[in-house]
């Protein structure tokens, strides 16, 4: 079966946000908070987290330790939309930089064998790139 191709913006949407999100709802549901808490914090139906924990959502990519490690940062982290934001934000960062994004998209993507993140621009030059997280 031939794979269609997606452009990294693609993946980021239909497979690395929902498993950001997965991730996160399950932090955030280890540190006790309810299900319509999480909800809110996350701007989403609070169904959609029962998907995410029943890995009926965002079930499809599983990140290593260096990136689950950001991820239960961020869950403590977020405690508006602000917050939410820049957390989301400095995750995607994170995994375009540690080459996850790659490697999710090589998965689900039929991506060009001299593809590489440097040549195609899906990494951000560091002093480009800056994000504070205060508060």
């Amino acid at each position: 079966m031939s794979r269609q191709f997606l452009q990294p913006q693609e993946i980021e949407v239909f497979y690395v946000l929902p498993a950001i999100r997965r991730y996160l709802v399950q932090f955030m549901k280890e540190r006790g908070l309810k299900q319509i808490e999480i909800a809110k914090l996350l701007e989403i139906n609070e169904a959609t987290i029962s998907q995410y924990l029943s890995e009926k959502r965002g079930h499809q990519i599983d990140f290593k330790e260096d990136v689950l490690k950001e991820l239960k940062i961020s869950a403590e982290r977020i405690r508006d939309r602000l917050s939410l934001l820049r957390e989301t934000q400095r995750l995607l960062i994170i995994i375009r930089q540690t080459n996850v994004l790659c490697q999710v998209h090589r998965k689900f993507s039929n991506v060009p064998s001299l593809c590489q993140p440097d040549t195609v621009g899906c990494t951000m030059k560091e002093e480009l790139v800056h994000v504070t997280t205060k508060g």
